[in-house]
């Protein structure tokens, strides 16, 4: 109980944020012909035409969250989600075409990834699934489900997801934690913030590796 309090209560915390999101999504029907129109527009260069990046440093966004989305494009386009890039596209759309945008890339279907790094993977396994006890470490399975499909609307799927990119954000998190202030900190997840703050740089190479094979 100890162990899993403390994310718990960010969860309770950042849980506002999500529920602006989704009612934001049920306000308004989504269009699907519009949000594929738009992301081809505006968002296919870094995340492919069906929303499986083939750049191992953009993520793969099919089938995920579609309240996940939106509140991470809502937060590059206001600032709280620091990221040169995504603030100067996120800029560009309406709030109606991050709904249709989200909406549609829901609906396209993930593509399976692969872990690569042998060495790594069985103790990138035993942190997603089990977390570190002694060092209070949570299970990434817990908020992220055990084959990283996530729980709508606040965690979102990270299965297949490309291991640079989630190296990248657990490195991001984990400088949020050791100052807000740095150049590059994620500081858009409490709950994420206190789990990274706590793994050294294998462990983060370990798990990140370990979701790119879920499926």
């Amino acid at each position: 109980m100890k162990l899993f309090a403390p994310l718990m209560l960010a969860a309770a915390l950042a849980a506002p944020a999500f529920a602006i999101a989704e009612e934001a999504q049920k306000a308004a029907a989504p269009d699907l012909a519009k949000g594929e129109a738009k992301f081809a527009a505006v968002c296919v260069a870094c995340h492919a035409a069906d929303g499986n990046s083939t750049i191992a440093a953009n993520p793969k966004l099919a089938g995920q969250h579609p309240q996940y989305l939106l509140k991470q494009l809502q937060e590059f386009k206001s600032g709280k989600r620091e990221n040169a890039v995504m603030k100067g596209f996120a800029s560009m759309l309406s709030d109606e075409d991050m709904i249709n945008i989200t909406a549609w890339l829901a609906a396209q279907k993930p593509k399976n990834g692969f872990a690569t790094d042998k060495e790594l993977v069985q103790l990138g396994e035993r942190i997603y699934r089990g977390g570190i006890p002694d060092r209070q470490i949570a299970a990434c399975a817990g908020c992220h489900s055990p084959n990283g499909v996530g729980i709508p609307a606040q965690y979102p799927r990270l299965s297949g997801q490309h291991a640079a990119y989630t190296e990248a954000q657990l490195t991001a998190f984990r400088a949020g934690a050791a100052n807000a202030k740095a150049s590059g900190a994620r500081l858009n997840s409490l709950p994420m913030t206190q789990v990274a703050a706590k793994l050294n740089d294998r462990e983060i190479k370990a798990v990140s590796d370990y979701i790119a094979g879920l499926r």
